[in-house]
């Protein structure tokens, strides 16, 4: 990602560092400094951080529980832990009503 300065300056915008920007909660979305720093992220509707990205090419990226929780992390090492929501799924398994049998599709 190119860092907000350079877009910044293309556009002919002045600015000053650090660069801050923060969401309707005031909770900071984005940062970038002097030193060619800068790091991102997004939050769910409760705030909670779903995406981070930084200039340094490290990523991770949360889902959450309602209470929350953390129920699955992933990053740009290969660290990975819980089972993500995608993959949450009944599709393809076979219940049985009334001794007949149906296989699930999602919808």
């Amino acid at each position: 990602m190119k860092p907000l300065s350079e877009t910044y300056k293309e556009l002919g915008i002045a600015f000053t560092f650090p660069i801050i920007i923060k969401d309707s909660n005031g909770k900071w979305t984005y940062y970038e400094n002097s030193n060619d720093y800068w790091w991102k992220c997004e939050r769910d509707a409760n705030g909670n951080e779903t995406y981070y990205e930084n200039s340094n090419d490290f990523w991770y990226r949360n889902e959450y529980d309602a209470n929350g929780y953390v129920t699955y992390c992933e990053d740009s090492e290969g660290t990975k832990q819980g089972t993500p929501k995608s993959s949450k799924t009944c599709e393809g398994k076979v219940v049985e009503v009334d001794g007949i049998k149906y296989k699930l599709t999602a919808l």
